[in-house]
């Protein structure tokens, strides 16, 4: 794993630790009774927590699963393929 795989395996891995914790904290607003528009916004923060995690990964592996190829001298993933994993963020 190169220095630049290792950096982005750290950002996806803090954005995922800090989603846990805001979702950790929606738990305990909902456990609380706390303000409906409260949890929701909170709930709203950790969506786009993941996302960007999931961006993250994608956008730092994009190179790799286009240009590493399979046993057959396929690549990993199709531009379809990519395209697809891509869109089931959005």
């Amino acid at each position: 794993m190169t220095a630049d795989d290792e950096a982005a395996a750290r950002a996806v891995l803090n954005r995922l630790r800090r989603a846990q914790g805001q979702l950790a904290g929606v738990i305990a607003m909902v456990e609380e009774g706390r303000d409906c528009r409260d949890v929701v916004t909170q709930l709203a923060a950790v969506s786009r927590a993941l996302d960007r995690a999931g961006f993250k990964i994608i956008a730092s592996r994009m190179r790799e699963c286009m240009t590493a190829r399979e046993d057959g001298g396929e690549p990993k993933l199709s531009e379809e393929q990519l395209e697809k994993l891509f869109l089931t963020l959005a």
